[in-house]
């Protein structure tokens, strides 16, 4: 196929993909094992911001992983938080 939009140069054509390809991801996020959402996905012109907070460094790492598959060859930024609720492994010294 030839042609502006086979080459993403349409704007329009390119805003579409992108966006469906940012709904997949939101799909992947929310019906896989992480059931992650707390992780919000916004497009800024040409590239992907992810922002929120996830329960640990492995949730973290996944979610990169799977951001990086569904948005392959796309500028994605990062600005996830890791929120460790665990309980502390040794008592606080007050002094």
């Amino acid at each position: 196929m030839t042609g502006p939009d086979a080459q993403g140069v349409s704007g329009t054509a390119s805003t579409e993909h992108l966006e469906y390809r940012v709904a997949h991801l939101r799909d992947r996020l929310a019906a896989g094992d992480l059931g992650e959402l707390g992780v919000r996905i916004e497009v800024r012109g040409e590239a992907v911001l992810l922002t929120g907070a996830v329960p640990s460094a492995r949730c973290r790492d996944e979610v990169r992983r799977l951001a990086q598959e569904e948005l392959a060859e796309l500028p994605v930024h990062y600005d996830l938080v890791v929120t460790d609720s665990s309980s502390p492994d040794h008592a606080e010294d007050l002094t």
